[in-house]
């Protein structure tokens, strides 16, 4: 993912909540880990021991990929084919969790019902002569986010389903590997339903709903027009900041082998009543992106924690 100084020229959706990347975020991720569930007090115990026993790799090095049809940025009216491989590395400590849902989880808190954890996110790069409503333009960078996540847990660590409310702001840094840039920031809330024991089997279910706003900049880096690109079909435009639009990702996981875990979903987005739906590269209210791919385990530790 933009590992070369010119971009791919298949482009991948750039918004800050990429499909393929909370795919692989949400739906990847195998059931709940020690990191869900830290070693507790007695009274944080009466909910019983993890179901059948299982368990996990302290740690574990590996691979994932994956593809999908993915639309260009948010509100974009075209879509492409893309994908990617990438190394993992997971590390499920009793309180620092390293590598799995975000960059760290619970170092800062991590509470009865609340937890605050350092997010990450990425987005692929846009090649503009690919995309009709920005020929001409400049390329979209890729693009990767970092910052802070709160949550609140609504239901008991260890019952299987989770039901999060979450709050995340993110600085967003455009690259082309040589150059990297200051776009903004995203303000993100969330609320996603998870099931890791569908019908008591190794089949995750996952559900989330999440609002996007842009601040700072990122406004412009969608959908501003400066009079140099303006054409007859695409006057100049000042982009506003402010909401940018929804999208509900549905995900699903499965492990038909212990290393082994394919996941899929699907991503629709709406972006009626943007801040920006007047630029003239908002082209439609509604996009999908549908993605799937696998997750492969080559080096795991001997010792195991429970789910």
């Amino acid at each position: 993912m933009g590992l070369c100084p010119k971009p791919p020229r298949h482009p991948a959706r750039t918004d800050v909540a990429a499909p393929l990347l909370a795919v692989f975020l949400l739906a990847a991720a195998p059931a709940p880990l020690v990191a869900e569930e830290p070693p507790a007090p007695a009274s944080a115990a009466e909910a019983g021991p993890p179901e059948r026993g299982r368990t996990e790799p302290l740690w574990e090095i590996g691979a994932v990929g994956g593809g999908g049809w993915l639309p260009d940025y948010p509100a974009a009216g075209q879509n492409h084919w893309n994908g990617i491989a990438l190394p993992y590395a997971i590390y499920r400590g009793d309180f620092l969790q390293l590598g799995e849902r975000g960059i760290v989880r619970g170092l800062f808190l991590d509470l009865r019902h609340f937890e605050l954890d350092l997010s990450a996110d990425a987005a692929f790069p846009v090649d503009s002569s690919d995309n009709r409503a920005r020929e001409g333009m400049p390329d979209l960078d890729t693009l990767f986010e970092i910052g802070p996540k709160l949550i609140y847990k609504f239901l008991p660590r260890g019952s299987g389903q989770e039901l999060d409310l979450s709050l995340a702001a993110r600085a967003v840094l455009s690259t082309d590997i040589v150059n990297w840039r200051y776009q903004g920031f995203v303000i993100n809330p969330g609320l996603t339903w998870r099931d890791e024991r569908f019908l008591d089997g190794d089949l995750s279910l996952v559900a989330g709903v999440n609002p996007l706003f842009g601040f700072d900049g990122l406004d412009r880096y969608f959908y501003r027009v400066s009079p140099g690109d303006a054409r007859p079909d695409r006057p100049a435009y000042k982009a506003d900041p402010g909401y940018i639009g929804t999208e509900m990702t549905l995900g699903v996981s499965w492990s038909p082998f212990e290393r082994v875990r394919l996941f899929g979903g699907i991503v629709p987005g709406y972006y009626k009543g943007s801040a920006n739906e007047d630029s003239p590269l908002y082209r439609d209210n509604f996009t999908i992106a549908v993605g799937g791919g696998l997750r492969v385990s080559l080096f795991q530790s001997e010792r195991r924690v429970p789910r």
